[in-house]
């Protein structure tokens, strides 16, 4: 999943990094490329947290409307990827039904990208995941 930042910077202090779809996630750095790394662990921190708490991730706006507020017009835009995959937690055993042709195509899928049958299920899962977060 991909979010905006805003990277500003004031006179004799480090570079702030403010993340608008995620109000409260914000980090620094002293380069600029130190505040996007740390903007990326806080991202996945924020997001931690809002998922140990039961809330969803918020919906992302695209990029051309932060662009348009006035709050935000003096900063340096980016966009940080998150693999949310790694926030999953414990696995949990389930049971599922599918097809079997579609089953012999996964695990073939599964097979080539050197992974398991559950782990490309669950990657497949939240991509369409974040592809539905990104369309509302």
């Amino acid at each position: 999943m991909r979010f905006p930042i805003v990277i500003h910077k004031d006179p004799d202090s480090s570079y702030g990094v403010t993340v608008p779809d995620l109000p409260g996630c914000f980090s620094a750095g002293d380069t600029i490329e130190q505040a996007i790394d740390c903007a990326h662990e806080a991202i996945m921190l924020h997001i931690e947290g809002l998922l140990m708490q039961g809330a969803s991730i918020p919906i992302r706006a695209p990029l051309e409307v932060h662009r348009t507020d006035e709050n935000l017009a003096d900063g340096i835009f980016a966009v940080v990827a998150v693999d949310l995959s790694k926030l999953a937690g414990k696995p949990k055993r389930v049971s599922i039904a599918m097809p079997s042709h579609l089953l012999a195509i996964i695990d073939e899928a599964a097979s080539r990208e050197g992974e398991s049958r559950s782990g490309l299920i669950a990657r497949a899962a939240l991509r369409f995941l974040e592809r539905q977060a990104g369309e509302q």
